[in-house]
């Protein structure tokens, strides 16, 4: 009965997704916040279920626009080199899923999902907004989630860890925190403390184009909050990595606008200087105990950047497998789960322990596959930086130099198992595509208005002296 009530469920969130491909592609964003709300506290225990929620509405999309919306002009994809690394990654992926090392190509198709699922979203995203202000408000939106979610995140911060808000996944009390403090170290909304830091990083990377972009006194005050809650929720979740990816994307992002755009720049210090500076000082000092928590940790781990420089390490993860590695999905931390519900064999047992990225993908994909995912990764941050360089229109040029430092200063981050930065990774390559296509339909209308208001002028100046 209960698995008949599931195939009902999967069917109908399904169709209704298949209804409208655009409501159901920005369902998805809005899922990625909330989904942990689900697994955590409403249903925790379908939580296995909720964390394919998101996938499911995707498949409706899918199947919307690429097989049943052949009325709806779609915006071809002209870049051959990604068309054809998308080809090669895709024909070693599905090659990987049958490897003998998995047990069962169960599995292979499973940890499939990682490197290819998501993949759609940069055909899709082209057409998705018709406009920069559609794009503009959609972004807006979606960092006005940041208020609500910082705000629970502050109040796990100061709450204990027994409390019902400081729960993981399931209903699992949470475990990580502050040595020596007795404070937890917060998830907002999400499930884990991955999670959240993930969202904390793209959420800064979409903010700063948005701060600089000409709004209302209201929004760009909203956007000032939204600074203050981010500095203070990332300081609580005492992630490292989190806090050295805003100081390096801040750097990055300055330094190459300067280059670009110093107009834009100093119109920018002039004006919102000094709220910026107060919004970080009411960070430090409303939440001066998670800066110390913050620090303690920092110092009394261990070496962050060690612990970088062997995250680049791959030479040794080849000489296990060689050429074919054990299979897509083989290091994914819910194949144990899922060979338990299925009774899968066991699969090949790997004899050496892996926690970086770069290290998975050697051991899944061996040396070709990692060449070509990596390769693949690469192409895309270049092309990204072309996008960038460009760009005419400054508040897109500044999405696509966002987009292309996310992309690159997280090149050894968590991907194929990390299933939020996953929709974020592939929607913000999808602006090497997106964000041009706005600007020429930008420019078409500025020309139509122009040529309006030419013939308008040539109307009633010929007019005067007849």
């Amino acid at each position: 009965m209960k698995l008949l009530i599931g195939l009902v469920a999967v069917v109908v969130i399904v169709y209704i997704s298949f209804l409208n491909w655009r409501r159901s592609i920005k369902a998805v964003f809005f899922l990625l916040v909330f989904e942990g709300v689900l697994r955590k506290w409403v249903l925790p225990q379908a939580s296995d279920m909720m964390y394919f929620l998101k996938d499911l509405v995707l498949i409706g999309a899918y199947l919307r626009y690429y097989a049943f919306s052949d009325s709806e002009r779609k915006v071809p994809i002209k870049s051959d080199w990604i068309k054809m690394l998308v080809f090669l990654v895709a024909g070693w992926c599905l090659f990987q899923t049958f490897n003998p090392s998995l047990g069962s190509p169960i599995v292979g198709f499973f940890g499939l999902r990682g490197y290819l699922f998501y993949i759609p979203l940069i055909w899709m995203t082209p057409n998705l907004f018709q406009s920069e202000e559609d794009l503009y408000k959609f972004l807006r939106y979606h960092l006005l989630l940041l208020i609500p979610v910082c705000l629970l995140g502050a109040a796990q911060f100061f709450s204990p860890a027994s409390s019902p808000i400081n729960v993981y996944a399931g209903g699992a009390e949470a475990t990580a925190g502050f040595s020596g403090t007795g404070k937890v170290r917060v998830t907002g909304t999400f499930s884990y403390l991955s999670g959240y830091s993930m969202y904390l990083a793209v959420c800064f990377a979409i903010l700063l184009p948005l701060v600089l972009k000409k709004q209302s006194r209201m929004w760009q005050w909203v956007s000032t909050v939204e600074i203050a809650l981010l500095t203070a929720n990332s300081f609580m979740t005492g992630a490292r990595g989190l806090v050295l990816f805003e100081i390096l994307f801040l750097g990055g992002y300055l330094s190459l606008m300067l280059l670009k755009q110093t107009s834009i720049i100093q119109n920018y210090l002039q004006r919102f200087t000094v709220p910026i500076i107060l919004s970080f000082l009411a960070a430090y000092i409303g939440f001066r105990p998670a800066v110390d928590a913050f620090m303690m940790r920092t110092t009394s781990s261990d070496n962050l950047s060690q612990r970088i420089l062997n995250s680049f390490n791959v030479t040794e993860y080849f000489q296990y497998k060689q050429i074919y590695g054990y299979g897509t999905g083989a290091t994914h931390q819910a194949v144990g789960a899922l060979r338990g519900a299925l009774n899968l064999p066991s699969g090949e047992l790997i004899p050496v322990g892996f926690e970086s990225e770069m290290g998975r993908i050697a051991l899944e994909l061996g040396p070709i596959g990692f060449i070509l995912w990596y390769g693949f990764r690469t192409v895309l941050i270049v092309a990204l930086g072309l996008t960038f360089w460009k760009l005419k229109i400054s508040f897109l040029r500044q999405l696509a130099l966002a987009a292309f430092l996310t992309h690159a200063i997280l090149i050894n981050g968590q991907l194929v198992v990390h299933h939020t930065f996953l929709v974020y990774y592939w929607f913000l390559a999808s602006f090497i595509f997106l964000l041009p296509r706005l600007e020429k339909i930008e420019n078409f209308h500025k020309y139509q208005k122009l040529l309006q208001e030419n013939v308008l002028s040539a109307y009633f100046n010929g007019s005067s002296h007849q």
